[in-house]
């Protein structure tokens, strides 16, 4: 398989994370009416999805080097496609909540199998521009799953949509079982455990990884709690249909791919200090505005901080990422996976906690904008700053 065939490929892999979590957020409201449970409930399958995406970071790329790609890649296709359509049959939220787990566990193994396709087959600055693609692609899902699952919901009702899912994972899953070849290197280090804590205990007390990660897990938070609480706030507190809940959401998901595009150029422009500068001002500024607007009960209320935060969330997630990263060139793999499993794992984890207090939507949101004032008074001090950085930079 030439190198253009691959990204074709490689999209499709990536789609089955996004997918798992956009498809079916119009349909929140009627799973819950359905398995009569509250609202905060069923936005457990969310929480519950990410939590063991993270998890498996830390196996799947272990798994990655001493099996393969290939055999990781067909094993997370069909752990996904088999739990998708439990998913679909399950007569109670316990046992949709176990099918999510085990989706979320295969939907990494795809991701992870995918990547490490990307960092065998080309070179740094080629990585990069594939990076980009990918990125856009997953971005793209948010502006278009909603829709598909809107028309699902109330053609053949919320069941269909992890039918669909589990349509895609045959369909594709064929596609990866045929296409994909195996790309792990003969050089590929093997370690004698799959997991080991020794392996990630100087990561984490690193300086730089651990403040640089910490931003990227509240930006996740913010993403996560956005995406499971604007359901019942549009739909049920605002008494919205879904096809407005799908606008709005669709109209946040085409700024995010905006703001994709353009947090590079500002990195660039301004650098890594004074883009994650910028980033932390902005947010601090969405959450004011969001509790400046709570007794507007409108969708603009809601909305235009969501809209605002995305901007910063942007800027800093894709640089804060590479700044917890950098220290680690010889040991970038068990680095990624602890990042990954911080960020998916820990705001997953947060935003659970983060449900279980007597606050509305707009509230929690407001909550986890507001929570990077610490960080940014802390990111203030000369002394921190200036170690922050030198240390990265070595």
């Amino acid at each position: 398989m030439t190198k253009r065939a691959a990204l074709p490929l490689l999209m499709l892999m990536v789609i089955f994370s996004p997918l798992a979590i956009d498809i079916f957020l119009p349909a929140l409201p009627v799973m819950a009416q359905d398995f009569t449970v509250p609202m905060s409930q069923i936005q457990w399958s969310i929480s519950a999805f990410l939590l063991t995406m993270g998890l498996g970071q830390l196996l799947s790329g272990p798994l990655a080097d001493r099996y393969g790609r290939r055999p990781v890649a067909i094993t997370g296709v069909l752990i996904y496609g088999i739990s998708s359509l439990l998913a679909a049959f399950s007569a109670s939220l316990e046992a949709f909540l176990i099918c999510r787990l085990a989706q979320g566990f295969g939907a990494c193994a795809i991701v992870v199998a995918a990547f490490a396709c990307v960092r065998d087959r080309y070179d740094a600055i080629q990585s990069g521009v594939i990076y980009s693609y990918l990125n856009s692609a997953i971005c793209c899902i948010p502006a278009m799953a909603p829709l598909l699952g809107s028309v699902l919901t109330e053609t053949f009702g919320w069941r269909s949509n992890f039918e669909a899912m589990a349509l895609y994972a045959a369909i594709a899953g064929t596609i990866i079982f045929f296409a994909l070849p195996e790309t792990r290197p003969a050089s590929t280090v093997q370690h004698k455990k799959l997991v080991s804590l020794n392996r990630f205990l100087p990561i984490i007390k690193h300086p730089v990884f651990l403040f640089n990660a910490v931003i990227v897990m509240l930006m996740m938070a913010i993403m996560l709690a956005f995406v499971s609480s604007s359901p019942s706030w549009l739909m049920v507190q605002l008494k919205q249909s879904q096809q407005t809940f799908v606008f709005w959401f669709s109209l946040n998901a085409v700024l995010n791919i905006v703001a994709c595009f353009l947090a590079p150029k500002v990195l660039l422009k301004l650098g890594a200090r004074k883009t994650i500068g910028l980033g932390m001002g902005i947010l601090v500024f969405s959450g004011v505005l969001m509790l400046a607007l709570l007794d507007w009960h409108h969708p603009v209320a809601f909305m235009a901080p969501i809209m605002l935060c995305s901007l910063s969330v942007s800027f800093l997630t894709g640089t804060c990422s590479g700044q917890a990263l950098s220290p680690f060139g010889d040991n970038a793999g068990s680095a990624s996976a602890l990042l990954g499993f911080m960020q998916m794992s820990g705001a997953a984890v947060l935003v659970g906690l983060l449900q279980l207090l007597p606050l509305n939507e707009p509230q929690q949101m407001a909550l986890l904008m507001l929570a990077i004032l610490p960080i940014y008074a802390l990111w203030k001090l000369p002394k921190v700053k200036s170690t922050l950085y030198e240390v990265a930079s070595i």
